[in-house]
């Protein structure tokens, strides 16, 4: 392996995580971030599923329907704000293509192959490194009625293909699982994924800049990068008033990424999510979730973060502002008072609003692209933190000239080739 002097544009747990294996592996790193510390936009204040089991693609059997079929309810999982914006509507189309029973099970499988490898590497990490980060075991999938269970068969039979530890549960056996579940609201049945986790994301990216720090990486905050210009050694950054080289660059800058990648003539079919979260400090313990459940119903999970609970999910297309919009709240707190209404006062709640940067199809990007000296790990969606160790150490190992470890096929820009 020649050592390289690497610029890695992003401070997100994706790119925080592509850091470390590059300087682990012998690279000369620079984390160029324009905010004032790490994890402060998409890896801010998600839901924190750690959950390979519960990966998926957005684009599934019947979801264009169900959206269709709540687009107007006061609470609804997903919004989509009328717009005439072409690139929105030509990623809806494809989206939708992507949402036939073969095109799922293809893009689920790619990102749960992706995903089992990075929980082991984070669990590695996590040991070696002692890392607490707020850390709770097992994912509780949640159906409000039949319908719901139906809806998530094609995903049940993956997990069952791809060996992957689940229980289907009845009403009591979910309760059994978690007690503190209210009994006055529906409850058909769940499915248990005993070895997926939550956590808290934030503290983990800033834990790992620390251990990154400490073996050479460099950080730069409050940096912007406006543009990368190729070289014939190389490439250059241009960030605020001046002029960077290096031997390569690593684009892990989330939604921003597909504006850098475009005038080098990369062109990458992403477009920004809106998700939402409210967090709230626990009240009654013995009424709070033990782990995390999912509400298959609203596609809103339930995380125990310590002494607090976060309720994040919805989704918002259309949306170009970072305002706090009342009916996306206002499903949050429905899911947070419907399970665990006496565990937190959820008024109080501190909300919060991101981007999401998805693809049509689900899989991130990781890997060279046709342009030289030029990498990417993008398009996590809302798998970010499930997929961030792995596909830092993946890259990683690109760029020294080493085989990963898993299976690239379909994890990169060939793909849409």
């Amino acid at each position: 392996m020649t050592q390289k002097q690497v610029a890695v544009v992003g401070g997100g747990v994706v790119g925080v995580c592509t850091a470390y294996f590059l300087a682990e592996a012998g690279h000369d790193v620079v984390v160029i971030e324009r905010h004032q510390n790490v994890a402060q936009e998409a890896s801010f204040a998600h839901g924190g599923m750690v959950a390979p089991g519960y990966a998926a693609p957005w684009a599934s059997p019947g979801m264009p329907k169900r959206i269709l079929s709540q687009l107007f309810r006061a609470e609804a999982p997903v919004r989509l704000k009328p717009s005439l914006d072409r690139t929105m509507w030509h990623w809806v189309r494809r989206w939708m293509a992507e949402c036939e029973l073969e095109r799922y099970r293809i893009n689920r499988s790619r990102m749960q192959r992706l995903a089992l490898y990075s929980r082991d590497i984070l669990r590695q990490m996590r040991d070696y490194y002692q890392i607490d980060y707020e850390q709770t075991q097992g994912v509780l999938q949640l159906f409000r009625t039949e319908k719901d269970r139906l809806l998530a068969a094609p995903g049940i039979e993956l997990l069952a293909e791809n060996g992957l530890p689940h229980e289907i549960l009845d009403a009591e056996g979910v309760r059994a699982i978690e007690p503190a579940l209210a009994s006055d609201t529906p409850l058909a049945g769940g499915i248990y994924l005993p070895q997926d986790e939550a956590g808290n994301c934030p503290l983990f990216t800033k834990r790992l800049k620390q251990i990154a720090s400490s073996i050479g990486v460099q950080f730069h905050f409050t940096s912007t990068v406006h543009a990368i210009e190729t070289e014939s050694r190389g490439v250059a950054l241009q960030i605020d008033e001046g002029r960077y080289p290096a031997d390569a660059v690593v684009v892990a800058a989330g939604i921003d990424s597909a504006s850098l990648l475009k005038p080098l003539g990369i062109h990458v079919p992403m477009y920004p999510v809106t998700g939402y979260s409210a967090t709230a400090h626990i009240k009654n313990f013995e009424h709070a979730p033990q782990a995390a459940v999912v509400d298959e119903a609203y596609r809103v999970a339930i995380t125990r973060l310590g002494g607090r609970v976060r309720i994040a999910g919805t989704a918002e297309l259309g949306a170009r502002s970072d305002a706090l919009r009342d009916r996306a709240l206002r499903t949050l707190l429905k899911v947070g008072s419907d399970w665990f209404p006496d565990a937190a006062n959820y008024s109080q709640a501190n909300f919060w609003t991101g981007i999401r940067p998805m693809l049509p199809d689900g899989p991130p990007l990781i890997g060279a692209t046709p342009v030289r000296n030029v990498f990417v790990n993008i398009g996590h969606g809302s798998n970010g933190w499930t997929m961030a160790a792995g596909s830092g150490k993946v890259l990683a190992d690109v760029i020294s000239g080493y085989a990963p470890d898993i299976d690239m096929d379909g994890l990169t820009l060939s793909r849409y080739g």
